[in-house]
Protein backbone atom coordinates (compact mmCIF):
# COMPACT_ATOMS: atom_id res chain seq x y z
CA UNK A 1 0.00 0.00 0.00
CA UNK A 2 1.02 3.42 -0.67
CA UNK A 3 2.83 5.38 2.41
CA UNK A 4 -0.49 7.19 4.37
CA UNK A 5 0.69 10.54 3.58
CA UNK A 6 -0.07 11.92 7.38
CA UNK A 7 2.60 9.05 8.42
CA UNK A 8 5.24 10.41 6.00
CA UNK A 9 4.98 13.73 7.30
CA UNK A 10 5.19 12.69 11.46
CA UNK A 11 8.54 10.59 10.46
CA UNK A 12 9.69 13.30 8.30
CA UNK A 13 9.39 15.87 11.15
CA UNK A 14 11.34 13.49 13.41
CA UNK A 15 13.87 12.97 10.91
CA UNK A 16 16.13 14.86 12.89
CA UNK A 17 16.36 11.93 15.82
CA UNK A 18 19.76 11.01 15.66
CA UNK A 19 19.70 8.82 18.55
CA UNK A 20 17.85 5.47 18.77
CA UNK A 21 15.38 4.65 21.24
CA UNK A 22 16.38 3.17 24.68
CA UNK A 23 15.98 -1.33 24.91
CA UNK A 24 12.09 -1.95 24.40
CA UNK A 25 11.47 1.82 23.49
CA UNK A 26 10.87 5.48 24.56
CA UNK A 27 8.22 6.04 26.95
CA UNK A 28 5.76 7.49 24.18
CA UNK A 29 5.92 4.34 21.54
CA UNK A 30 5.39 2.27 25.02
CA UNK A 31 2.22 4.24 26.22
CA UNK A 32 1.09 4.46 22.69
CA UNK A 33 1.36 0.51 22.49
CA UNK A 34 -0.94 0.22 26.10
CA UNK A 35 -3.36 2.66 24.85
CA UNK A 36 -3.78 0.52 21.41
CA UNK A 37 -4.25 -2.77 23.61
CA UNK A 38 -6.62 -0.77 26.04
CA UNK A 39 -9.13 0.11 23.18
CA UNK A 40 -8.90 -3.71 22.34
CA UNK A 41 -9.73 -5.15 26.21
CA UNK A 42 -6.29 -5.22 26.97
CA UNK A 43 -5.62 -3.42 29.92
CA UNK A 44 -1.87 -3.00 31.70
CA UNK A 45 0.58 -0.76 32.03
CA UNK A 46 3.62 0.92 29.80
CA UNK A 47 6.06 -0.97 32.26
CA UNK A 48 4.92 -4.02 30.83
CA UNK A 49 5.66 -3.25 26.92
CA UNK A 50 8.67 -4.17 24.81
CA UNK A 51 9.12 -2.95 21.47
CA UNK A 52 12.17 -3.75 18.54
CA UNK A 53 13.09 -3.25 15.21
CA UNK A 54 10.77 -5.61 13.57
CA UNK A 55 9.29 -8.85 15.13
CA UNK A 56 11.99 -11.31 13.85
CA UNK A 57 14.34 -9.76 16.60
CA UNK A 58 11.46 -8.96 19.24
CA UNK A 59 10.00 -12.86 18.68
CA UNK A 60 14.16 -14.06 19.13
CA UNK A 61 14.15 -12.05 22.83
CA UNK A 62 11.34 -13.46 23.83
CA UNK A 63 12.02 -17.07 23.10
CA UNK A 64 15.23 -16.53 24.45
CA UNK A 65 13.77 -15.00 27.90
CA UNK A 66 11.29 -18.03 28.85
CA UNK A 67 13.64 -20.98 27.70
CA UNK A 68 12.60 -24.64 27.27
CA UNK A 69 11.23 -26.66 24.41
CA UNK A 70 9.15 -24.26 21.80
CA UNK A 71 5.38 -25.86 20.26
CA UNK A 72 4.18 -24.01 17.33
CA UNK A 73 1.23 -25.21 14.66
CA UNK A 74 1.12 -26.39 11.21
CA UNK A 75 1.50 -24.42 9.33
CA UNK A 76 2.98 -21.24 10.96
CA UNK A 77 4.78 -17.76 9.84
CA UNK A 78 7.82 -19.01 7.97
CA UNK A 79 10.26 -16.93 10.72
CA UNK A 80 9.05 -19.05 13.98
CA UNK A 81 11.10 -22.00 13.40
CA UNK A 82 14.26 -20.85 12.34
CA UNK A 83 14.23 -18.32 15.40
CA UNK A 84 13.67 -21.11 18.03
CA UNK A 85 16.75 -23.07 16.34
CA UNK A 86 18.94 -20.50 16.02
CA UNK A 87 18.91 -20.30 19.85
CA UNK A 88 19.48 -23.94 20.05
CA UNK A 89 15.81 -24.63 21.42
CA UNK A 90 14.10 -28.25 20.34
CA UNK A 91 10.63 -27.01 18.24
CA UNK A 92 8.14 -29.30 17.37
CA UNK A 93 5.31 -28.59 15.16
CA UNK A 94 1.18 -29.80 16.09
CA UNK A 95 -1.28 -30.20 14.13
CA UNK A 96 -4.17 -27.59 13.57
CA UNK A 97 -7.94 -28.35 13.60
CA UNK A 98 -9.63 -28.69 10.47
CA UNK A 99 -11.47 -25.50 10.69
CA UNK A 100 -9.04 -23.24 10.59
CA UNK A 101 -5.27 -22.37 10.70
CA UNK A 102 -2.78 -20.64 13.23
CA UNK A 103 -3.71 -22.55 16.80
CA UNK A 104 -2.78 -26.40 17.58
CA UNK A 105 -5.40 -29.22 17.62
CA UNK A 106 -5.64 -29.38 21.92
CA UNK A 107 -5.39 -33.38 21.56
CA UNK A 108 -2.90 -33.09 19.66
CA UNK A 109 -0.97 -30.35 21.63
CA UNK A 110 -1.79 -32.47 24.79
CA UNK A 111 -0.52 -35.70 22.88
CA UNK A 112 2.98 -33.64 21.51
CA UNK A 113 3.71 -32.27 25.33
CA UNK A 114 3.19 -35.75 26.62
CA UNK A 115 5.46 -37.23 24.04
CA UNK A 116 8.32 -34.53 24.14
CA UNK A 117 8.35 -35.22 27.76
CA UNK A 118 8.39 -38.61 27.93
CA UNK A 119 11.69 -38.48 25.09
CA UNK A 120 13.37 -36.10 27.86
CA UNK A 121 12.30 -33.08 26.54
CA UNK A 122 11.03 -29.73 28.61
CA UNK A 123 8.07 -28.04 26.63
CA UNK A 124 7.72 -24.29 27.69
CA UNK A 125 6.32 -22.00 25.32
CA UNK A 126 3.28 -22.52 22.36
CA UNK A 127 3.37 -19.70 20.11
CA UNK A 128 -0.04 -19.62 17.85
CA UNK A 129 -1.55 -17.17 16.19
CA UNK A 130 -5.69 -16.43 16.51
CA UNK A 131 -5.35 -14.18 12.96
CA UNK A 132 -3.35 -16.54 10.89
CA UNK A 133 -0.17 -16.37 8.27
CA UNK A 134 -0.19 -18.10 6.66
CA UNK A 135 -4.18 -19.81 6.44
CA UNK A 136 -5.43 -16.36 6.67
CA UNK A 137 -7.94 -17.42 8.29
CA UNK A 138 -9.64 -16.53 12.57
CA UNK A 139 -9.93 -18.74 14.79
CA UNK A 140 -13.01 -19.52 16.30
CA UNK A 141 -13.39 -18.54 20.27
CA UNK A 142 -14.37 -21.68 21.53
CA UNK A 143 -11.28 -23.44 19.77
CA UNK A 144 -8.94 -20.98 20.98
CA UNK A 145 -10.51 -21.35 24.42
CA UNK A 146 -9.75 -25.09 24.55
CA UNK A 147 -6.24 -25.15 23.14
CA UNK A 148 -4.90 -22.28 25.77
CA UNK A 149 -6.74 -24.18 28.26
CA UNK A 150 -4.52 -27.70 27.32
CA UNK A 151 -1.48 -25.37 27.02
CA UNK A 152 -1.85 -23.78 30.49
CA UNK A 153 -3.35 -26.85 31.75
CA UNK A 154 0.03 -28.25 30.87
CA UNK A 155 2.46 -25.39 32.09
CA UNK A 156 3.25 -23.97 28.84
CA UNK A 157 3.57 -20.56 28.35
CA UNK A 158 1.74 -18.83 25.46
CA UNK A 159 2.74 -15.96 23.22
CA UNK A 160 0.09 -14.55 20.36
CA UNK A 161 1.18 -13.03 17.39
CA UNK A 162 -1.88 -10.88 16.42
CA UNK A 163 -0.22 -9.08 14.04
CA UNK A 164 -2.67 -9.55 11.42
CA UNK A 165 -6.09 -8.50 13.57
CA UNK A 166 -6.32 -5.39 12.63
CA UNK A 167 -6.52 -7.11 8.77
CA UNK A 168 -9.95 -8.86 9.12
CA UNK A 169 -12.01 -8.72 6.41
CA UNK A 170 -15.52 -8.71 7.71
CA UNK A 171 -15.01 -7.10 11.44
CA UNK A 172 -18.87 -7.08 11.53
CA UNK A 173 -19.34 -11.21 11.11
CA UNK A 174 -15.76 -12.40 12.79
CA UNK A 175 -15.75 -12.76 16.46
CA UNK A 176 -11.86 -12.03 17.58
CA UNK A 177 -10.37 -13.40 20.80
CA UNK A 178 -7.33 -12.87 22.10
CA UNK A 179 -5.97 -15.47 24.52
CA UNK A 180 -4.87 -12.66 26.71
CA UNK A 181 -9.09 -12.26 27.34
CA UNK A 182 -8.80 -15.66 28.49
CA UNK A 183 -5.91 -16.57 30.32
CA UNK A 184 -4.09 -13.09 31.14
CA UNK A 185 -1.69 -14.34 33.45
CA UNK A 186 -0.25 -16.90 30.59
CA UNK A 187 -0.44 -15.18 27.58
CA UNK A 188 2.30 -12.36 25.95
CA UNK A 189 1.34 -11.10 23.22
CA UNK A 190 3.60 -9.66 19.68
CA UNK A 191 2.38 -7.25 16.87
CA UNK A 192 4.36 -6.75 14.31
CA UNK A 193 3.20 -3.23 13.31
CA UNK A 194 3.66 -3.46 9.49
CA UNK A 195 0.89 -5.66 9.41
CA UNK A 196 -1.96 -2.83 8.91
CA UNK A 197 -0.19 0.25 10.99
CA UNK A 198 2.78 0.98 9.69
CA UNK A 199 4.85 0.05 6.47
CA UNK A 200 7.07 -2.97 6.50
CA UNK A 201 10.02 -0.46 5.43
CA UNK A 202 9.51 1.07 8.76
CA UNK A 203 10.72 -1.72 11.05
CA UNK A 204 8.56 -2.10 14.02
CA UNK A 205 7.01 -4.65 16.67
CA UNK A 206 5.85 -4.23 20.17
CA UNK A 207 4.84 -7.18 22.86
CA UNK A 208 2.38 -7.17 26.17
CA UNK A 209 3.80 -9.14 28.62
CA UNK A 210 1.01 -10.04 31.61
CA UNK A 211 0.78 -7.99 34.83
CA UNK A 212 2.36 -10.91 37.01
CA UNK A 213 5.93 -10.53 38.84
CA UNK A 214 6.79 -13.89 36.42
CA UNK A 215 6.23 -11.65 34.06
CA UNK A 216 7.91 -8.78 35.18
CA UNK A 217 11.57 -11.21 35.36
CA UNK A 218 10.53 -12.61 31.40
CA UNK A 219 10.06 -8.63 30.70
CA UNK A 220 13.58 -7.90 31.96
CA UNK A 221 15.19 -10.66 30.57
CA UNK A 222 13.71 -9.87 26.69
CA UNK A 223 14.64 -6.07 27.45
CA UNK A 224 18.65 -7.70 28.40
CA UNK A 225 18.42 -10.16 24.88
CA UNK A 226 17.67 -6.58 22.93
CA UNK A 227 19.94 -4.67 24.18
CA UNK A 228 22.77 -7.68 23.16
CA UNK A 229 21.47 -7.84 20.45
CA UNK A 230 21.47 -3.75 19.53
CA UNK A 231 18.00 -4.39 18.54
CA UNK A 232 16.85 -0.87 19.28
CA UNK A 233 13.86 1.01 17.37
CA UNK A 234 15.05 4.10 14.64
CA UNK A 235 13.96 7.24 16.72
CA UNK A 236 12.00 8.64 13.54
CA UNK A 237 10.52 5.61 13.87
CA UNK A 238 9.35 4.86 17.09
CA UNK A 239 8.01 8.77 16.82
CA UNK A 240 5.77 7.42 13.31
CA UNK A 241 4.61 4.46 15.10
CA UNK A 242 3.33 6.18 18.21
CA UNK A 243 0.83 8.05 15.91
CA UNK A 244 -0.03 5.22 14.26
CA UNK A 245 -1.10 3.14 17.91
CA UNK A 246 -2.74 6.20 18.60
CA UNK A 247 -5.33 5.16 15.40
CA UNK A 248 -6.09 8.67 14.24
CA UNK A 249 -9.23 8.98 11.37
CA UNK A 250 -6.87 9.06 8.85
CA UNK A 251 -4.58 5.55 10.01
CA UNK A 252 -8.35 3.92 11.03
CA UNK A 253 -9.63 4.77 7.54
CA UNK A 254 -6.70 3.43 5.44
CA UNK A 255 -7.11 0.28 7.78
CA UNK A 256 -10.69 -0.01 6.58
CA UNK A 257 -9.80 0.77 3.49
CA UNK A 258 -7.14 -1.72 2.95
CA UNK A 259 -8.93 -4.70 4.61
CA UNK A 260 -11.45 -4.20 2.33
CA UNK A 261 -9.69 -3.79 -0.86
CA UNK A 262 -8.16 -7.05 0.15
CA UNK A 263 -11.34 -8.82 1.03
CA UNK A 264 -12.67 -8.39 -2.50
CA UNK A 265 -9.38 -9.18 -4.32
CA UNK A 266 -8.65 -12.36 -2.14
CA UNK A 267 -12.09 -13.46 -2.85
CA UNK A 268 -11.99 -12.89 -6.18
CA UNK A 269 -8.04 -15.25 -6.45
CA UNK A 270 -10.12 -17.85 -4.14
CA UNK A 271 -12.58 -18.30 -6.57
CA UNK A 272 -9.81 -18.58 -9.23
CA UNK A 273 -8.13 -21.54 -7.14
CA UNK A 274 -11.38 -23.21 -6.42
CA UNK A 275 -12.36 -23.04 -9.85
CA UNK A 276 -9.15 -25.10 -11.23
CA UNK A 277 -9.76 -27.89 -8.82
CA UNK A 278 -7.39 -26.72 -5.55
CA UNK A 279 -8.71 -26.19 -2.38
CA UNK A 280 -7.94 -23.28 0.02
CA UNK A 281 -10.12 -22.16 3.13
CA UNK A 282 -12.07 -18.64 2.23
CA UNK A 283 -9.38 -16.11 3.46
CA UNK A 284 -10.57 -14.20 6.32
CA UNK A 285 -7.95 -11.55 6.74
CA UNK A 286 -4.47 -10.59 5.65
CA UNK A 287 -3.09 -10.24 2.55
CA UNK A 288 -3.03 -13.70 1.15
CA UNK A 289 -4.42 -17.16 0.85
CA UNK A 290 -3.36 -20.75 1.34
CA UNK A 291 -4.18 -23.14 -1.26
CA UNK A 292 -3.55 -26.96 -1.60
CA UNK A 293 -2.82 -28.52 -4.93
CA UNK A 294 -2.93 -31.70 -4.08
CA UNK A 295 -6.02 -33.11 -6.16
CA UNK A 296 -4.01 -31.15 -9.30
CA UNK A 297 -0.58 -34.01 -8.33
CA UNK A 298 -1.31 -35.58 -11.68
CA UNK A 299 -1.13 -32.66 -13.97
CA UNK A 300 1.78 -30.94 -12.00
CA UNK A 301 3.54 -33.63 -12.32
CA UNK A 302 3.17 -33.94 -16.00
CA UNK A 303 4.36 -30.23 -15.61
CA UNK A 304 7.77 -31.24 -13.85
CA UNK A 305 6.48 -30.35 -10.40
CA UNK A 306 6.31 -32.92 -7.54
CA UNK A 307 6.63 -31.11 -4.46
CA UNK A 308 5.71 -27.13 -2.95
CA UNK A 309 9.55 -26.71 -3.37
CA UNK A 310 9.15 -27.10 -6.94
CA UNK A 311 5.53 -25.46 -6.69
CA UNK A 312 7.09 -22.77 -5.46
CA UNK A 313 9.45 -22.19 -8.24
CA UNK A 314 6.89 -22.76 -10.92
CA UNK A 315 4.50 -20.46 -10.01
CA UNK A 316 6.59 -17.69 -8.96
CA UNK A 317 7.70 -17.95 -12.21
CA UNK A 318 4.20 -17.97 -14.06
CA UNK A 319 2.52 -15.59 -11.60
CA UNK A 320 5.54 -13.29 -11.49
CA UNK A 321 5.45 -12.75 -8.23
CA UNK A 322 6.80 -14.83 -5.13
CA UNK A 323 4.64 -17.76 -4.44
CA UNK A 324 6.27 -19.14 -1.02
CA UNK A 325 5.71 -23.15 -0.56
CA UNK A 326 4.22 -24.64 2.22
CA UNK A 327 7.79 -26.11 2.93
CA UNK A 328 8.71 -22.59 4.41
CA UNK A 329 5.66 -22.79 6.80
CA UNK A 330 6.70 -26.36 8.27
CA UNK A 331 4.48 -28.17 6.10
CA UNK A 332 5.58 -31.43 4.80
CA UNK A 333 7.48 -31.08 1.17
CA UNK A 334 5.68 -33.38 -0.04
CA UNK A 335 2.64 -31.67 0.57
CA UNK A 336 1.96 -29.07 -2.53
CA UNK A 337 0.86 -26.04 -0.69
CA UNK A 338 1.39 -22.79 -1.54
CA UNK A 339 0.57 -19.32 0.14
CA UNK A 340 -0.24 -17.08 -2.56
CA UNK A 341 -0.60 -12.81 -2.13
CA UNK A 342 -3.00 -10.78 -3.16
CA UNK A 343 -0.89 -7.06 -3.18
CA UNK A 344 0.85 -8.20 -6.93
CA UNK A 345 -2.96 -7.97 -8.46
CA UNK A 346 -3.36 -4.56 -6.81
CA UNK A 347 -1.11 -2.71 -9.36
CA UNK A 348 3.07 -2.82 -10.64
CA UNK A 349 3.06 0.87 -9.71
CA UNK A 350 2.39 3.53 -6.49
CA UNK A 351 -0.06 5.39 -8.78
CA UNK A 352 -2.09 2.15 -9.39
CA UNK A 353 -2.01 0.71 -6.10
CA UNK A 354 -3.42 4.22 -4.61
CA UNK A 355 -6.08 3.79 -7.46
CA UNK A 356 -6.93 0.52 -6.05
CA UNK A 357 -7.27 1.87 -2.75
CA UNK A 358 -9.53 4.70 -3.55
CA UNK A 359 -11.79 3.14 -5.82
CA UNK A 360 -15.10 1.81 -4.96
CA UNK A 361 -15.02 -1.24 -7.23
CA UNK A 362 -11.64 -2.29 -7.66
CA UNK A 363 -12.25 -5.22 -9.63
CA UNK A 364 -13.44 -3.18 -11.92
CA UNK A 365 -10.56 -1.21 -12.42
CA UNK A 366 -8.15 -2.40 -16.10
CA UNK A 367 -4.97 -3.21 -14.04
CA UNK A 368 -6.37 -5.10 -11.50
CA UNK A 369 -9.13 -6.96 -13.88
CA UNK A 370 -5.77 -7.68 -16.04
CA UNK A 371 -3.73 -9.32 -13.09
CA UNK A 372 -6.71 -11.53 -12.29
CA UNK A 373 -6.98 -12.64 -15.84
CA UNK A 374 -3.30 -13.25 -15.96
CA UNK A 375 -3.58 -15.11 -12.16
CA UNK A 376 -6.54 -17.18 -13.55
CA UNK A 377 -4.95 -18.21 -16.54
CA UNK A 378 -2.03 -19.67 -14.69
CA UNK A 379 -4.24 -22.09 -12.92
CA UNK A 380 -6.90 -22.61 -15.95
CA UNK A 381 -3.32 -24.50 -17.20
CA UNK A 382 -3.42 -26.95 -14.23
CA UNK A 383 -7.65 -28.12 -14.65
Amino acid sequence: MPVLPELAAVLAAASARTRPEPPGGGPVLREAARGYWDRRGLHGTAGGIAAAPGAQPLLLALIGAHGGDVLMPRPCPAAWMPQARLLGHPAYHVPTPAECGGIPDPYALLETVRRVRAEGGRPKLLLLSVVDDPTATVALPELVREACEAAVDEGLHIISDETWRDTVHRPRDTVLLSPAEMCPDDVTVLADLSGALVPAAWPVAVARFPDTPRAAVRHARTLDILTALGALVAGPVAHAAAHALGEPDSVRDRIQRAAALHTEVAAAAHRTVLGSGALARPPEAGCHLYADLGPLRSRLADLGVTDSMELEEYLTDRLGAPAPGGHRFGDELGALRVRLGTGPLLGATPQQRAESLAAAKPLELAHVARALDDFAAVFADLR
